[in-house]
């Protein structure tokens, strides 16, 4: 039923497509200088949809369609490399919400200082996976540290992690006993939202060692089932990077990831540029891209991700 009205829906919008240009046709053939400007405005929307369906053409991976979980963890660099990485939250909460994507943040740890140590959200609606996954990897930072009393440059990193939200809780078994569930008190910014009694969860997959936290909920239960969605998660992402380092093998090109192999560079100073290095696409405009203006790193990494799979 869902992939029914998933395709119902599909259709639909390409019907509206279809009907708007046959009226801005028909419009336009009356040749009335008085709805030009109508028309040439109802073409540009048009021609905006259209480049968004293109993307969405694109996004033919098995789980392209799906919700998505979305961690990042500072990296090294202490109190810089934690501002940087609640930066990026920021960033992709205001992306999520201009696209009109539903966010929770369903963990998150605060720096001694300022910042984040790391933050785990789920960002729901259709395609967020498949727009999202551009950015797993990691990002640098380099400006004038607003931390170093010297004003010095500082070079900070973080780690960015999408994964799949995987509904189907067949495709990825968990036997319970292969679990160890600790309980134990929120550690948040304070106040009013933070529980004093044991709610926040930490799970340990014993066969992979993977862990994961939940604590934004005021009900373990639903800390739980948060942290058993990512974990979910994350045995699938394990599952899939299994296989893909097993057929890169293969082949014989296979090189691990690094930490300091990062996908995309910030900088602040001594000049202003975000430059993404896999597919050499730049802008010279930081402030919008930490506002959440990442469509055209998106598309790019999409059109060069389809180019080197044909």
């Amino acid at each position: 039923m869902k992939k029914t009205a998933r395709l119902r829906g599909y259709v639909d919008e390409w019907q509206t497509i279809l009907q708007r240009a046959s009226d801005a046709l028909e419009l336009a053939s009356l040749e009335d200088e008085d709805l030009r400007a109508d028309i040439e405005a109802e073409r540009d929307e048009l021609l905006h949809e259209l480049e968004r369906k293109e993307t969405q053409a694109q996004l033919s991976g098995p789980y392209d369609r799906d919700s998505t979980i979305l961690a990042i963890h500072a990296g090294a660099g202490g109190t810089d490399s934690q501002d940087w990485a609640q930066m990026l939250l920021r960033m992709y909460l205001r992306w999520a919400e201009s696209h009109g994507f539903e966010v929770d943040i369903i963990d998150q740890s605060d720096g001694e200082e300022a910042g984040i140590k790391s933050a785990t959200l789920t960002i729901d609606g259709e395609y967020a996976y498949g727009y999202l996954r551009s950015e797993k990897g990691v990002h640098r930072l380099v400006r004038i540290s607003p931390f170093d009393s010297s004003h010095r440059r500082h070079t900070s990193f973080a780690l960015v992690e999408v994964l799949p939200q995987v509904e189907a809780e067949d495709e990825i078994a968990i036997e319970p006993n292969d679990l160890r569930i600790d309980t134990y008190r929120s550690a948040g910014a304070g106040g009013q939202n933070v529980q004093k009694n044991e709610t926040a969860i930490r799970i340990t997959h014993l066969p992979t060692g993977l862990v994961v936290t939940c604590q934004n909920e005021r009900s373990q239960v639903q800390n739980k089932e948060n942290a058993m969605r990512v974990l979910r998660a994350r045995l699938m992402d394990l599952k899939q990077r299994q296989q893909e380092e097993e057929l890169a093998e293969i082949r014989g090109d296979y090189i691990k990831a690094e930490w300091g192999s990062q996908i995309r560079s910030y900088v602040l100073h001594p000049y202003q540029m975000v430059k993404d290095h896999r597919t050499d696409y730049e802008v010279a405009n930081p402030s919008a891209v930490l506002d959440g203006d990442l469509d055209g790193f998106i598309d790019t990494y999409l059109k060069a991700s389809i180019g080197q799979s044909t």
